[in-house]
């Protein structure tokens, strides 16, 4: 298995952020081929005393890492990431792992 992991900074409109993600977001991310298992949580807690430094998270696994770029290569899975700009204005750090 291979993971997705997408980690969003705090936006500038949290309202919008999370209306749009739902909304929009989060079905289009449900059509990208290949996806196995994914979720995503605005209820980010840091272990420790202080602020959580993300707003928003999002995994996604995938049979493999080939899988997830194939995935990504799609038309569905072009839109999803092109969709990102629309809601995310705090930034966002992506990254992707073998799962052991």
């Amino acid at each position: 298995m291979h993971r997705l992991l997408v980690l969003y900074n705090e936006p500038k409109d949290p309202a919008h952020f999370k209306k749009y993600y739902v909304e929009t977001h989060v079905p289009l991310a449900n059509k990208i081929p290949g996806i196995k298992n994914a979720r995503y949580s605005f209820d980010v807690k840091p272990m420790g005393p202080g602020n959580a430094p993300y707003f928003c998270i999002f995994e996604a696994d995938f049979e493999s890492e080939a899988a997830m770029m194939d995935a990504f290569g799609s038309k569905e899975g072009q839109a999803v990431a092109g969709d990102v700009p629309n809601y995310a204005s705090g930034g966002v750090t992506m990254v992707h792992f073998p799962m052991k």
